[in-house]
């Protein structure tokens, strides 16, 4: 952003800060999602409209250490200074904004990220991809939240229980996010407890949706036989690190220092298994429900406990002509997972703000101000990796610290950004 005519505080904070989430996230967008979900106003009775507290979710996000009253001030005052605000609503108290925070719900805010939320980074945006294929990365995080008896039936606590329990429920959350922008473009959300609750389960319900031109990256608590095929039938490419004990047969030893190698599926022992590994040594079709051929890129990470010893990571992909893809970039890929880690650190304590617990009391209501969470993020990611690429430079150099107190605090054109 332009540095001429800043001005901080008042309402051009808000025009600036609002701008950006209407501009990644569009009105036209948040009425469909609000008419998928079947929350349309049904008469005009003075109440906060559904697309008003979508934007207050999403608010919500942006200013968490305000109330709600001050929040929804800051909504209506830009909104009005939009014209996008009927003088006939009025603007309740606390009470009236919880009864209409409930009347939405959390499924248009499910439906308007579903929508919204896709791949931001452009074929020049540093980083963001290896050849054909778009870095993507899936990992989990977790939310703690208030302690209610339903938030505690819904999400459960980790770890121990009894009188030494943790203080709060916590809330799981997996996501698949562009490496590049941090933008997250998937999310499964579910408990800590009970059945279902694990990372893998909830990733579970991300794979089928993935993309023909992303390159999925995971770390090896992702890995089993059945999601790695669930994964790899959607058509995009896979490069998931595995644990030291998986079995991995030598093919062929390739120029780069990688291998081809054969998955096989684990139900399958002794000479059934060998024998598979032989017909694929041979370079026989395989039944894909059975073994799949791969490629494994062995490496050292130097030792830095000081203990002599080095780890050894071993990444299995999809991309078996080492052509495509050669073993440095393949590693070189793999380590842009970490810019998942990144991204989930702008969420839980830029925006939240660092150990901070959830403001919802029930459990659509959690979701509901997580899914208001991941849009904002969304909006705040697109706009520094829309910049970056325009600048020229990678979008990590764009502090996402320092954008979110831009886009609360300050505004050089509040046109740039319109409703």
């Amino acid at each position: 952003m332009a540095d001429n005519g800043l001005v901080a505080g008042g309402r051009l904070t808000d025009w600036v800060s609002l701008g950006v989430l209407a501009s990644f996230v569009p009105r036209d967008a948040v009425d469909d999602a609000i008419a998928a979900a079947g929350r349309q106003a049904r008469r005009s009775d003075g109440k906060l409209p559904p697309h008003v507290m979508v934007y207050f979710a999403m608010a919500l996000a942006l200013f968490a250490d305000d109330d709600y009253e001050e929040v929804v001030v800051r909504l209506t005052d830009t909104l009005r200074a939009w014209g996008c605000w009927d003088e006939a609503w009025s603007v309740p108290g606390s009470g009236g904004i919880t009864q209409a925070r409930q009347r939405l719900g959390y499924e248009p805010l499910k439906e308007l990220f579903g929508e919204v939320a896709a791949p931001v980074a452009e074929e020049l945006t540093a980083g963001a991809f290896l050849g054909g294929w778009r870095l993507m990365a899936i990992d989990g995080l977790e939310w703690d939240a208030p302690d209610t008896g339903v938030n505690a039936a819904a999400f459960g606590f980790a770890g121990a229980s009894g009188k030494d329990r943790p203080a709060f429920p916590k809330v799981r959350v997996v996501t698949i996010s562009e490496c590049a922008s941090h933008a997250v473009v998937d999310a499964a959300i579910g408990g800590v407890a009970g059945k279902g609750a694990g990372e893998q389960s909830l990733a579970r319900k991300l794979y089928k949706r993935l993309e023909e031109d992303w390159l999925l990256i995971a770390d090896r608590n992702f890995f089993n036989w059945a999601d790695w095929c669930t994964a790899a039938d959607s058509g995009a490419a896979l490069l998931w690190r595995v644990k030291a004990d998986l079995t991995l047969p030598v093919l062929e030893l390739l120029p780069d220092g990688s291998y081809s190698s054969v998955l096989v599926n684990p139900k399958i022992k002794g000479k059934a298994r060998q024998a598979l590994i032989e017909a694929a040594r041979a370079g026989q079709d395989l039944e894909e429900d059975k073994a799949r051929y791969v490629r494994v890129v062995e490496y050292e990470v130097p030792d830095r406990d000081g203990d002599g010893k080095g780890e050894v990571i071993a990444l299995v992909t999809t991309i078996t002509e080492m052509t495509a893809a050669p073993a440095g970039l393949v590693a070189h890929a793999y380590h842009q997972r970490w810019e998942h880690e990144t991204g989930n650190k702008q969420l839980k304590t830029y925006l939240r703000g660092p150990g901070k617990v959830l403001r919802s009391k029930s459990p659509d209501m959690v979701r509901q101000e997580i899914y208001g969470y991941l849009l904002t993020h969304y909006a705040i990611s697109a706009l520094i990796c829309q910049a970056a690429t325009e600048a020229g430079i990678d979008p990590d150099r764009v502090k996402f610290k320092r954008t979110v107190r831009i886009v609360r605090r300050r505004a050089a054109d509040p046109a740039a950004f319109p409703p």
